[in-house]
This record gives structure tokens, sequence and C-alpha cells, in this order.
């Protein structure tokens, strides 16, 4: 009789619950080489770009006529990193997930939660935290160093709390934040890094220009609801009149990632580790 309550409590300390999925996935990322120089790569990314080109822009600015100008936009100056990091973040996104699956980790994973989903759902939620928290102030960061470079000419210089230009600068890093989340999700479905990162590519950079070659009427009709189309719009200064809202296109992206992960969900339940 008395080793019961014993028992109990072991059974009670061993219970597998979210949580304690969460803070496992938490020491698998952390522990990861690549977490670090994927993080990295895209933090001076999004920092360097931005400060390499508005320090060109600032160098030449005596040189450029009225309309070059003219069309110079501190703000596609400040947010150029994103383009390119979210290259760093997505591959990163993969590569959480199918690294086990590479190593065959992901048998012990899900060996020590059956259920399978929390596993999918701890990676997900540690990965889109670590993300929102590097990216948001790098962009945020980029931001104020491209505004500190063009310090010399007040036709560059953008108050934060002017018209749009936080919640581009905010919604840039809310971006990556879900580019990352996406990404995972695809590596979750074909369970292969090489093909995660085609896949990736392949809808964010490939399938966007493929349809120029279609006829324009199509092309306007279909490209602003793209994933990619639809997720730039959040850190878009302004949008052209087939673009959708800043906020729609990024709650569309995050329908398209919703989409993506409960795919994923389905797949990971339905197949053999």
């Amino acid at each position: 009789m008395s080793a019961a309550p014993t028992d109990r409590l072991g059974d009670v300390q061993l219970r597998v619950t979210q949580m304690r999925v969460v803070l496992s996935e938490w020491t698998k990322l952390r522990s990861l080489r690549s977490t670090r120089w994927s993080f990295l790569a895209g933090v001076v990314l999004t920092i360097g770009l931005p400060a390499l080109i508005s320090a060109v822009i600032s160098s030449h600015w005596s040189h450029m006529d009225p309309g070059e100008r003219a069309r110079r936009n501190p703000m596609d100056a400040a947010l150029a990193g994103v383009n390119v990091s979210q290259l760093a973040i997505g591959v990163l996104g993969v590569l959480v997930i199918t690294g086990e699956y590479s190593t065959g980790m992901i048998r012990a994973s899900i060996g020590a939660v059956p259920k399978r989903l929390p596993v999918l759902w701890g990676k997900a939620l540690v990965f889109g935290a670590a993300t929102l928290i590097v990216m948001v102030p790098s962009v945020i960061v980029a931001f104020f160093v491209s505004q500190a470079i063009f310090r010399n000419h007040s036709i560059l210089q953008v108050a934060f709390s002017g018209h749009h230009v936080a919640r581009a600068v905010i919604g840039g890093g809310l971006y990556l934040t879900v580019i990352g989340l996406f990404a995972l999700a695809l590596g979750a479905l074909v369970r292969n890094t090489a093909g995660g990162i085609a896949l990736f590519a392949g809808v964010l950079f490939v399938i966007p220009p493929l349809m120029n070659v279609l006829p324009s009427s199509w092309n306007n009709a279909i490209t602003p609801y793209l994933p990619s189309s639809a997720g730039r719009d959040v850190f878009a200064l302004t949008t052209g009149g087939n673009d959708l809202s800043p906020w729609g296109g990024f709650a569309l992206f995050c329908a398209y990632t919703v989409g993506a992960l409960l795919l994923a969900a389905f797949a990971l339940v339905r197949r053999d580790a």
C-alpha cells in the first residue's frame, strides 16, 4: 500500500505534456550550430545590406540627377535586407524538422511523444518565437542604421512614427517569422532537406516570376494571392492597384502557413517515421 503514492508521483513526473515537449524542442534548437549560423546570417543580412545600400546612396547623392534622386525611397534601402535574409530563415525552418529525419532522431522524438503532434506544435512554437525575437529587432535596427547614414540628406529622412513606417518596419520582422514557419511546414511535408529547400525556393522565388509569362489580366489576378506577394504587402510602404491591403495580404500569408502546418500534421500522423 505504501508504494502506491510513489508510483502515482512517478507517473505524474513522467507524463508527457506540451510544455515539456516545448522545453525539449528549445534544447534541440539552441544546441544546433545551424541555428546560430542561420540566425547570424539573417541578422547580418537584415542590418548589413541596408547599411551598405544606404552608404552607397549617400556617397553618390551629389552626383545623382533630380529624377534619380526622386526615385530613391529610403524605406527600400532600410528593408532591403528582409528580401535576402528570408532565404537564411527559410532554410533554417526546413532544417529544424528535416534534420531530425536525416539523422534518425525523429524516431526517438516520436517514441518519447507517441501522439506525434505535440512535437510539430512544439517545433513551430519554439522556432517561431525565436525567429520573432531575433528578426523584429534586427529590422528595427536596420531602419535606424540606414536613417543614421542618411542624416545629411533631409529628403531621405523619415520618422519611425511617420505614415505606415512603423507598420512596414515591424511588418518586415513579422514576415520573416511567418516565412520560417512556412518553410518548417514544407520541410515537415517532404521530410527531406534538399526537397524542402527546393520546394520553399520554388514557391517563394520561382513561381512568382513565372507569372509574367501569363497574359497581364491573369498575372494581375493571380499574383497578389501568391504566398510571397501576399506576405510582402505587410512591409510595403505603398501598394499597387492590384495588391491586397497590408494586413489583408499578411493574413492570407498566415492562412497559407496554417494550412501548410495542418497538412504537415496530417502527414505526420498518417505516415511512418
